[in-house]
């Protein structure tokens, strides 16, 4: 750990080893009514995960964050994880573990620091306003230093900020870009506007995408708040345990998480939800900020035609544009995204890799790679949706 006269660093193996004052005043200095730029890095959002069992030691989330203190004040902060394995990131590095572990070496565990399950950009390295300067540098050779003392293959950064890259670069972090899809807000007054900025095969084929949906026969409902009760989780978790069956993979979250963002939180949601004869059939999970709204979760009983398009892209862009907010972040993957109005932008994350060696051949590999990627991203541009 780092310690002079003026940082001090530690670990805390669980969030309530430190205040909630302390966390956000660090995380989200920004937040208003309530309202966070990133809802996910505030305290509540990981303490859910954590009080859940969602994210701990026996799901292969091993919580140390860094406490950085100046003279005494917490002023700076990194959700820091060890991992197991490479699950719920992202950003995947299978290829990278399995080539480490063919050469004779050790993978895992590593450090990620990170939000868990939870695909969005945002600060990383969490610095309190006034401590901006050496913030960032005492975070990196703390999580750096863990890394060294504990033998540990190497130390991930993900879906970080572009503000933090320079410095981390600096301090021997390989610079990683991938792409999402995520749809902007150009001051348009209602669904009708978007519509018009589009070309008119793809307008109309929105139109006809949305009439499909809608025969499943009932009623979409956008809830926030208090409109939010605790029966409408007893039908999400159906729809989130169907759509990691349908997936073969093992739901990240417990039910108890919803529980949990229920009671701290739900003021920041927007479930949308399908209702026919009484009953939910449908229905999407998304996070409400200062300025983005943030798709994360849908699932259903039925299928039904264009119904996920509908739930998941038109009402969020319904949502955005009624509540004044500058874009929609789908989630992680999805080129069919495009076509209803949501473009690629550059995603990153930083990587420090202990063996030379290796870290020369990561080197190499994301060199090609972000070549690649920007000519993705450029040519899907260049082939949206608008005119």
């Amino acid at each position: 750990m780092r310690n002079n006269s003026e940082w001090q660093v530690s670990v805390v193996s669980k969030l309530s080893e430190i205040s909630e004052s302390d966390w956000d005043a660090c995380a989200c200095p920004e937040t208003t009514e309530s309202r966070a730029l990133d809802p996910f890095s505030q305290y509540r959002f990981l303490a859910a995960l954590e009080d859940s069992g969602s994210a701990t030691k026996d799901t292969g989330w091993t919580p140390l964050h860094l406490v950085a203190r100046s003279n005494r004040e917490v002023a700076a902060i990194m959700p820091l994880y060890a991992k197991y394995h490479s699950q719920g990131e992202f950003v995947f590095d299978h290829g990278w573990a399995n080539a480490f572990e063919r050469a004779g070496g050790s993978y895992y565990p590593k450090l990620q620091a990170s939000i868990p399950f939870t695909p969005v950009t945002g600060q990383r390295f969490l610095i309190r306003k006034g401590f901006d300067k050496d913030g960032i540098v005492v975070l990196t050779d703390a999580a750096k230093q863990i890394a060294r003392q504990n033998d540990l293959s190497s130390l991930h950064v993900t879906f970080c900020h572009e503000n933090e890259i320079n410095t981390a670069a600096a301090a021997g972090f390989l610079h990683r870009t991938g792409e999402q899809f995520h749809w902007f807000n150009r001051d348009y007054g209602c669904f009708d506007d978007f519509l018009l900025d589009l070309s008119s095969r793809k307008r109309r084929n929105i139109k006809k995408e949305r009439r499909k949906a809608m025969s499943f026969g009932g009623q979409i409902l956008a809830l926030t708040g208090d409109q939010i009760e605790l029966r409408h989780w007893d039908a999400f978790w159906e729809f989130y345990q169907n759509t990691g069956a349908r997936k073969f993979g093992i739901p990240y979250l417990t039910r108890q998480f919803f529980d949990l963002i229920h009671q701290s939180m739900r003021e920041n949601l927007l479930l949308i939800m399908c209702e026919r004869d009484g009953k939910y059939i449908a229905g999407a999970l998304n996070f409400i900020g200062q300025e983005a709204l943030y798709g994360r979760y849908w699932g259903c009983t039925e299928q039904h035609s264009c119904l996920h398009f509908e739930v998941c892209y038109y009402q969020a862009i319904e949502f955005a544009i009624k509540s004044n907010l500058k874009r929609v972040e789908a989630g992680a993957q999805g080129m069919h995204k495009i076509a209803r109005g949501y473009l690629p932008v550059a995603i990153h994350s930083l990587h420090w890799i202990a063996n030379p060696s290796f870290r020369k051949a990561i080197e190499d590999f994301l060199r090609v790679e972000q070549v690649q990627v920007s000519q993705v991203i450029n040519h899907l541009t260049a082939a949206g949706p608008f005119k």
